[in-house]
């Protein structure tokens, strides 16, 4: 076989994955549990990321979707620094919406990566200090606890 650009190719069949899974995602009804898996099948897919951003940042969306969406941007935090931005101010948005503790428990552990931007240092760092939930405080500490080590090794910089 001569494939000359295997990259190329392989960034076409993750953008063809992705391109497929999110089509399935937005056909199907709101509460479906397949939002979620499809959400853990695009895992460390990059082309899927800003569809992942929009997920998270949609207080629509069905709540394991979020869940799982900000999981992954925790542990495939995007390298372009304009989506990696859009990207920690979504997980803003999710721990800002009361009604969701379970989508803010994962927005706040997953802002690690993200503290680089001083809106979410600053409303991590809130966050961990004065949340009315204990879950929601505690997942806030453990990214902060993240964000140090990320950056002691030089792990968190885009």
């Amino acid at each position: 076989m001569n494939d000359t650009n295997p990259p190329t190719t392989a960034a076409a069949a993750a953008a063809e994955a992705a391109e497929r899974l999110i089509a399935e995602y937005r056909a199907l009804p709101p509460g479906s549990d397949r939002k979620r898996e499809i959400i853990t099948e695009l895992d460390a897919n990059a082309q899927a990321l800003p569809f992942l951003v929009s997920v998270v940042a949609d207080a629509e969306e069905y709540d394991l979707a979020r869940v799982e969406s900000a999981t992954v941007l925790r542990v495939w935090p995007p390298d372009d620094p304009d989506l990696r931005r859009r990207a920690g101010r979504a997980l803003l948005t999710a721990l800002r919406e009361p009604e969701e503790d379970l989508v803010r428990q994962y927005a706040a552990m997953s802002l690690a990566p993200y503290t680089s931007d001083p809106l979410v240092a600053m409303a991590l760092d809130s966050t961990a200090r004065a949340d009315q939930d204990p879950l929601v405080r505690d997942s806030a500490r453990f990214s902060i606890k993240e964000a140090h080590r990320l950056q002691e090794t030089g792990a968190g910089s885009p």
